[in-house]
């Protein structure tokens, strides 16, 4: 994988928060304009959460990214410091903030791993295997909540929405199955079929490319052989807590403004949000800014009604913000810790 320090350090630039930051407010005050029930005292129902449910929505932000701390330092067979494998997630979570879900962070996240000592075969194999689990969880339990719940609990899930969904559920459903053939199974046969893939007149131009990426998927597949029960037990198992937490930061937020939700409520609420989460990967602005706030309001409307415009800056308050403001404060600091390290001889 050819790592360009000076892209990603682009890619990581703590001025690109403005730019999700300015879509995101940008398209609530256009709704906030166009609509004409809208009254400032609307907006000012934000503040009328009640304070239980907004303590446990902070709370299961950071079982979640206790989670993937925990997942991270897991995978790397404790390789990571507690302290590295944080800034691994921050900075990880920063990368997805401030790029368009559709590019994809694994050069981001590869060179993050590097520059904190796991060696390029490792850092590829690690990040390979985490977007596999993540992927796996959507593929496996998109469908089961549909069914679940049932499709005509979702009127609002039509049109463009719809979709969407479709479009990227199958997007990552191919991506999924295909990285699982080759990482766990066949990765000769997928470096094969990339090479003659490539060998079409028209796509011979990306041939050095796919020979490179074949030798990486067979490279990182020898790495995760013959790990132990236990060891796929605790990433499995942290890859559900971290994502079923992100979910139900939302059922918290919802609670905070709503009486009487009960048990189907609350599953119809994950449900959409698994359902929001999907849509939102094909989304070409960085971190899904204005699509999120756009189909937040058409799948909760329902529930929230007066407060919705007020909850939709609060949900993105709550789970995007602190990576962006998080990201841009921990940045300086780790590429003075893995660019600017003094010799032992020196510290000592």
């Amino acid at each position: 994988m050819n790592l360009d320090t000076q892209k990603i350090l682009k890619t990581l630039n703590p001025n690109k928060i403005w730019v999700p930051a300015v879509i995101s407010l940008g398209f609530v005050a256009f709704k906030i304009f166009t609509d004409d029930t809208f009254t400032p005292q609307k907006l000012n129902l934000i503040f009328q959460a009640r304070v239980i449910p907004v303590i446990l929505a902070f709370a299961v932000l950071f079982i979640k990214d206790a989670a993937y701390v925990y997942r991270i330092r897991t995978l790397t067979n404790k390789d990571l410091s507690w302290g590295s494998s944080i800034y691994v997630i921050i900075l990880w979570e920063f990368a997805s903030a401030v790029t368009p879900s559709v590019v994809g962070g694994t050069a981001v996240a590869v060179f993050i791993l590097l520059k904190e000592g796991i060696n390029l075969g490792k850092s590829l194999a690690y990040t390979l295997l985490t977007a596999i689990l993540d992927n796996l969880f959507f593929v496996i339990f998109a469908p089961i909540a549909l069914l679940l719940i049932g499709a005509s609990s979702f009127p609002d899930f039509e049109g463009t929405l719809k979709g969407l969904f479709i479009t990227s559920y199958s997007l990552i459903a191919i991506y999924t199955f295909v990285m699982a053939f080759a990482l766990f199974l066949r990765p000769r046969i997928f470096k094969w079929i990339l090479i003659k893939i490539t060998s079409i007149k028209f796509l011979r131009r990306w041939r050095y490319a796919a020979y490179q990426h074949g030798n990486e998927v067979m490279w990182a597949s020898t790495l995760i052989r013959g790990k132990q029960k236990r060891y796929w037990f605790k990433i499995i198992a942290s890859t559900i807590v971290a994502w079923v937490a992100r979910y139900a930061i939302l059922n918290f937020i919802i609670s905070a403004y709503t009486n009487g939700l009960g048990l189907t409520d609350h599953l119809l609420i994950l449900g959409k949000h698994l359902i929001l989460w999907i849509v939102m990967l094909v989304s070409p602005t960085p971190g899904g800014s204005g699509l999120a706030e756009e189909f937040f309001i058409k799948l909760f409307d329902g529930y929230l009604v007066e407060f919705t415009l007020g909850t939709t800056l609060f949900w993105r308050l709550i789970t995007y913000y602190p990576y962006l403001i998080g990201g841009a404060v921990v940045l300086p600091r780790w590429i003075k810790k893995v660019f600017y390290k003094k010799p032992k001889a020196e510290e000592e």
